[in-house]
């Protein structure tokens, strides 16, 4: 497990099979931009930084969409959870990977009380548990997408946040709304989970573990 920590690299040793070292990409959690209810705009702002400070690891990394067709997806250690699990049932969550070798995945979740970050396994444990206990509308489904491409091209213009009478569900980040070249707003297209349209991929709960988790051998 990776923890908060002021030092800028997380770093393994083996001497029979040396590894690369892994880049803490956002030594504090405390110091990364988050607004509540956002986190489509808090993991936008992550490769931000990432494209800022380490441009040779955005290669790495990924966007994460967690959403299914009834909008309804149970995730636990969320710290907006009331009960002792922190379970939260979202519309949607959005979520941040850094991928830099086979065996290793690093998870950043702003809305998560895990450790920032977690490797992939003890997350995906933690978090999404298993399939096998819940019924199909609460299946969880993974849209990925390159760090790079959501850059480019994700837009909103944040009107999923309003309510009919024009007034703000939750208080908006104090920075303008976030536009591509082609877009003002297409969060839909990265929520909805037809694998046939959108950006990136759309892989189920074993699809997503079998891709970004492998022990090391």
């Amino acid at each position: 497990m990776a923890s908060e920590s002021n030092t800028q690299i997380i770093q393994r040793s083996n001497s029979e099979n040396p590894k690369k070292i892994l880049i803490n990409l956002f030594p504090k959690q405390t110091e990364c931009s988050y607004v509540s209810c956002y986190c489509e705009e808090n993991v936008y702002k992550l490769c931000q930084d990432v494209r800022t400070r380490y441009p040779a690891e955005l290669q790495a990394c990924y966007v994460v969409f967690i959403s299914n067709p009834s909008r309804t997806v149970p995730l636990w250690r969320q710290r907006a959870g009331k009960d002792e699990d922190r379970l939260v049932i979202w519309d949607y969550h959005v979520i941040f990977l850094y991928h830099p070798e086979p065996d290793r995945c690093l998870v950043y979740d702003l809305d998560s009380e895990l450790p920032f970050p977690t490797y992939v396994h003890k997350y995906v444990t933690e978090t999404f548990r298993t399939d096998h206990i819940l019924k199909p509308d609460y299946f969880r489904y993974f849209r990925i997408i390159p760090a790079s491409d959501f850059l480019r091209d994700f837009a909103s213009d944040r009107r999923h946040m309003k309510r009919p009478d024009g007034t703000w569900i939750k208080p908006p980040p104090n920075y303008p709304a976030i536009v591509s070249a082609t877009s003002t707003h297409n969060l839909e297209e990265y929520i909805q989970m037809d694998s046939s349209k959108g950006p990136g991929q759309v892989l189920n709960l074993a699809q997503f573990v079998q891709r970004f988790y492998k022990p090391a051998t």
